[in-house]
């Protein structure tokens, strides 16, 4: 079993973000598309910082796409932003 260390912290804190970001979208009315990739792609870093202390091969792939969509969530709102006077859809 592994140690509760603080990789393991670190990764919990990355499992709260991603929770927080599911919770926050399922509870909004019209969540902020920042707010909510950014809280993702927290997590996704998080949970990575810990999956390179406690190697997980798929999870550390799954990780990857999670940041990858979060960034490209991020991208595609602050391109809205600048195009429609600053208000994200």
């Amino acid at each position: 079993m592994t140690a509760f260390d603080w990789p393991s912290l670190v990764g919990f804190a990355g499992m709260a973000c991603i929770i927080g970001a599911y919770a926050y979208l399922t509870l909004n009315n019209a969540p902020h598309p920042l707010v909510l990739h950014g809280t993702n792609l927290a997590g996704a870093i998080l949970l990575t910082v810990s999956l390179v202390y406690h190697m997980n091969w798929p999870s550390l792939v799954l990780e990857a796409f999670w940041a990858a969509i979060a960034m490209y969530g991020i991208g595609k709102a602050l391109k809205q932003r600048g195009t429609n006077g600053g208000t994200p859809t």
